[in-house]
This record gives C-alpha cells, sequence and structure tokens, in this order.
C-alpha cells in the first residue's frame, strides 16, 4: 500500500513540473518579454523604463536562469509579481480564491447529491417512463451550456420576476443560484457514468442469487450496487474538475461575483501574464491535488487497484 501512495505521489509531482515546463516555455514563445507585451499599450513608456522593469522582474536573465528561479519560487510559493499591480501574485490570488472555492466546493457537493438522486430515482422506481426521464436527463443537462442556463435564470429570476438581484448582495438567492447553474452540468456526467456503472453491476450473476434469497430491490442498490459502482463514479468527478474549475470562471462572469474568474479575466485583458501564469499553475495543481485524493480513495473502494498496480510494477522490473 506504501509503494501504491509513492507511486501516486511521485507521478503528480511529476505532473505539476511538467505543467510549470509547459506554461513557461509557452511565455517564452511569445513575440515579446512579459514586460515588453504589458507595456506595448502604453505610449509614455519608453525604452530605458521597459528595460528597468524587465531588469526588476528579473526577463532580462538567461533563459535557464528564469527557469530554475521561477521554479524555485514556486516551490516556496512565490509566483512572482503582477505587472499590474506590483504586489505578488500569490498575494493577489489569495485575496479572492476563498470566493470561488466556496462556489466550486458548493457546486460540486450538489453536483455528486444531484446525481445520486438521478441515479437512485432512475433504478429504484417501478415506473418505466419515470426511468426513462431519468435516464435521459444527464444527456440533456450535458448539453446545456453554463453561461445559458445562467444568462436564463438571471432573465427570469431578476428581470421577469425581480426576486434576486443581478449583482451579488448576499441574499440566498444570489448564493444559490450560480451554484445551481455549476452544479447541473457538473452532475450530468457524474450521473451518466454512475448509471451505466449501476446497469453493468445489475446484469452479474451474483445480484440474482441475492433476489432469489429474497432481498429487496432498494436494499440491493444501497448494500452492492452503489458501493460497486462508486468508483467509476469517483473516477469521471475527479476529471470533471478542469469542468468545475472553467465553469466557476463562466459562472463568476454571468453572475458578476468577485473571484478567480474575474481575475482571470481582468489579467488577459491587460496581459498581466505572470498572473495569468501562476492562475494556470495553481489550477494545475489543483487539478492534480484532486486526483491523486482520489487515486488514495480508490484501494479503500476497491483493493484490486493496489494488487494489480503492484504486479504491474513487478512485472516491469522483471
Amino acid at each position: 500500500m506504501s509503494g501504491f501512495i509513492l507511486r501516486r505521489i511521485a507521478q503528480s509531482i511529476l505532473v505539476i513540473w511538467l505543467a510549470y515546463t509547459a506554461v513557461f516555455l509557452a511565455v517564452q514563445a511569445l513575440p515579446n518579454d512579459p514586460v515588453t507585451i504589458f507595456l506595448s499599450t502604453d505610449a509614455s513608456a519608453d525604452p530605458a523604463t521597459i528595460a528597468q522593469m524587465k531588469a526588476h522582474y528579473g526577463y532580462d536573465r538567461p533563459l535557464l536562469e528564469q527557469y530554475f528561479s521561477q521554479l524555485g519560487g514556486l516551490l516556496t510559493g512565490n509566483f512572482g509579481y503582477s505587472l499590474s499591480s506590483g504586489t505578488p501574485v500569490a498575494e493577489r490570488i489569495a485575496e479572492v480564491a476563498g470566493s470561488t472555492l466556496w462556489l466550486a466546493s458548493s457546486a460540486f457537493v450538489f453536483a455528486v447529491v444531484l446525481a445520486l438522486v438521478i441515479v437512485t430515482v432512475g433504478t429504484l422506481s417501478k415506473s418505466e417512463w419515470i426511468k426513462k426521464v431519468f435516464l435521459n436527463l444527464p444527456p440533456l443537462m450535458v448539453a446545456i451550456p453554463v453561461f445559458w442556463l445562467g444568462l436564463v435564470l438571471l432573465q427570469i429570476l431578476a428581470v421577469q420576476l425581480d426576486v434576486m438581484s443581478l449583482f451579488p448582495d448576499g441574499s440566498f438567492l444570489s448564493l444559490a443560484v450560480p451554484i445551481f447553474v455549476l452544479a447541473v452540468h457538473l452532475s450530468a456526467p457524474i450521473a451518466q457514468v454512475l448509471f451505466k456503472s449501476v446497469q453493468s453491476i445489475q446484469q452479474q450473476p451474483f445480484v440474482d442469487v441475492l433476489r432469489a434469497k429474497g432481498a429487496s430491490e432498494s436494499w440491493i442498490y444501497f448494500r452492492h450496487l452503489l458501493k460497486n459502482a462508486a468508483p467509476s463514479a469517483l473516477s469521471i468527478a475527479a476529471i470533471t474538475i478542469g469542468t468545475l474549475l472553467a465553469g466557476s470562471v463562466i459562472t463568476e462572469t454571468v453572475f458578476a461575483r468577485a473571484g478567480l474568474g474575474q481575475l482571470i479575466l481582468n489579467a488577459v485583458t491587460v496581459q498581466d501574464i505572470p498572473l495569468v501564469q501562476g492562475l494556470v499553475i495553481l489550477m494545475a495543481v489543483a487539478f492534480t491535488g484532486v486526483n491523486l485524493l482520489v487515486d488514495l480513495i480508490h484501494p479503500k473502494l476497491d483493493p484490486r487497484i493496489v494488487t494489480a498496480g503492484s504486479q504491474s510494477a513487478r512485472a516491469l522490473a522483471a
């Protein structure tokens, strides 16, 4: 088990390092350095000012020195300095990360609950038409764009019914509606994979044996089907973290909420490349961290994963 954990941690560190390297090379591939690009719209900036700023931010150093200097800063939580504000990138991200984290985590929990409700009703219902309705809900939900649903709900609730504000005012609806908008799109793939897994496990012989022994459908579902189908749903839930982060950006923009979404939009608008670079690396770290957590939870649900991993490692060593 310890070998499995160490391998997963090592893989996660490798992924983060590759993500950092890819972002660094992408910045170097730009036509100019970040300072020159940032000041390109400022007519008052003279070459001497640009040279001073490049020296201050370290963009006049050799490529390898910049690479290892920024990598060392990343390891200590130093993402560099924002060109637009002059403050540390980590400080600017920390100012708004709490709002996005709260929105994303609430939406994720609601999405999982919504997916469980859809699959449970669709599986246990005795009515065939209810089963068909719930079976077709996930494809419908995943087809609804996040921004479209947000704009429609704003139009209905804020403009037509006047029961919520167009801007965040701390009311229940101004908090609940963005969470709902984000969760609907997120829950669709989780429900779809969980549905397919439950249906696949229902065809296995041990389920027929349980029915023959007199076990109820709800007992079989909660005691056996859900537990065996959980690993597949957990994997797809981890993969949707990328969708969750992208959806958070769109949702914050539609509902005019302060957060990482607004920060990314502003950073791209003013071409603050160090800030964009820091946000991309932060999202890569968050995505990798969540997937590492899911990898560590998987063996608790299915111990065969650890056994299969150990056998593969031994085969490679041989």
